[in-house]
């Protein structure tokens, strides 16, 4: 809540839910259930805002489903229009720092729905001329959230927005790879010596070793489009434990058919919906090749690292470029600080993919809660690894030592 505490006048509209009254600032389009959130939930400091994609995700949510309910004759026109409108509103990068949950909070990702619910509920009232919190023109849970639970509507909007999220990251993947080809060109005919247990092996040349960067990286592109594919299958429809209760049996094919042109994804109903909303494997599979992402590009750093070392009494075959001074005691000491943060950063995401293992693990019977602790790793992952290409693409090798 810091992005907004510095708007507030002071005045206050009372809100109510199953645990009481409270009183909620004027300003803030979110309620009284995000206000429980941030009071229970105070865990990483990692906040839903920090994850635009998320936030989107949940705006094509919320406004498929409520196309499709005004489809059904279940949500009157005039409210149908409001909702879709905030929920574009959201797409255009407004009102996003109200959605200010944790992204660490028990409940299966009840608060990240109902905060999503009360944001876009609000805005709609404004849009239609009412206060905010004037919820019987325009409710949270029985207008924005009908025919949806948070089962449903939470993983679908994680699922576009991890679809989304990777394929922002292979296209900074492809422009890593092009710059190690481009390299790989340019010392074409750099004879240098291969090793193998850091011990002497073969000739080779300085391009061949950055050409292989290249084609490995290469593999990655291809397991992180195969695996994003699994992300199409949605459950929306399937409600609280699949079974589609609250929801009308046309429900799931209609709001599907409307999220897939809203999102601009092919998104498809699962064939079971008990077996969707209960399942996190995909999750899993996704996880796990960002993490052997991860893990490849530590390798090319730790070679970068070892390539570079000396100057004096080091392999020093290539130059890095100096991004900062080294140390605060020896002059003119330059370490390679990118591919160090690349390292380290890696280690964090295979720490995420054992998170995703494990929580994934400990779902029980027809839902697993433990989901947020999932958004988050993912999500996490995904900006860890996109950083990584970024960071990596910044090195240059300057120059190749002439080497006796």
């Amino acid at each position: 809540m810091n992005t907004i505490t510095s708007k507030l006048s002071g005045k206050t509209r009372s809100e109510h839910d199953l645990i009481g009254d409270m009183e909620i600032p004027v300003e803030f389009y979110f309620g009284v259930q995000t206000m429980r959130a941030l009071e229970n939930f105070e865990i990483s400091r990692s906040k839903l805002y920090h994850y635009p994609q998320f936030i989107l995700g949940l705006a094509d949510v919320k406004a498929a489903a409520a196309l499709a309910n005004n489809d059904l004759g279940l949500l009157d026109t005039n409210i149908t229009n409001a909702i879709v409108e905030a929920c574009t509103e959201i797409k255009n990068g407004k009102f996003h720092d109200q959605f200010v949950v944790d992204m660490v909070q028990g409940g299966a990702g009840t608060s990240t729905n109902m905060n999503a619910n009360e944001v876009i509920a609000n805005r709609a009232l404004e849009i239609m001329g009412f206060e905010k919190g004037d919820y019987k023109h325009c409710h949270p849970n029985n207008h924005v959230n009908l025919s949806q639970s948070t089962n449903d509507a939470y993983p679908t909007a994680l699922k576009i927005a991890i679809y989304r999220s990777i394929g922002e990251l292979i296209k900074a993947l492809e422009k890593l790879i092009v710059a190690f080809e481009e390299k790989g060109k340019e010392f074409a005919q750099v004879i240098k010596m291969g090793r193998t247990q850091l011990q002497d092996a073969v000739p080779m040349t300085l391009g061949q070793e950055f050409d292989a960067f290249a084609a490995t990286l290469k593999e990655e592109v291809s397991r992180l489009s195969q695996n994003r594919q699994l992300l199409l299958e949605t459950n929306m429809g399937a409600t609280a434990i699949g079974t589609g209760i609250n929801s009308d049996p046309e429900y799931t094919a209609i709001c599907t058919n409307h999220l897939a042109k809203i999102s601009g994804i092919n998104v498809v109903a699962a064939e079971n919906l008990i077996e969707a909303t209960s399942d996190t494997g995909v999750f899993i599979m996704n996880s796990s090749v960002i993490k052997r992402l991860a893990v490849k590009l530590s390798k090319i750093c730790n070679d970068l690292r070892l390539l570079s070392s000396g100057p004096r009494t080091g392999l020093n075959e290539i130059n890095l470029p100096p991004m900062q001074p080294g140390s605060s005691i020896m002059p003119g000491k330059v370490n390679p600080v990118i591919p160090e943060v690349v390292n380290q950063i890696a280690y964090k995401v295979v720490g995420n993919d054992l998170t995703v293992t494990m929580a994934s693990e400990a779902g029980q019977l027809q839902l697993n809660v433990m989901e947020p602790i999932i958004a988050y790793s993912i999500m996490e992952s995904i900006g860890c690894s996109y950083m990584h290409s970024y960071n990596i693409s910044t090195v240059k090798v300057i120059t190749v030592q002439e080497k006796i």
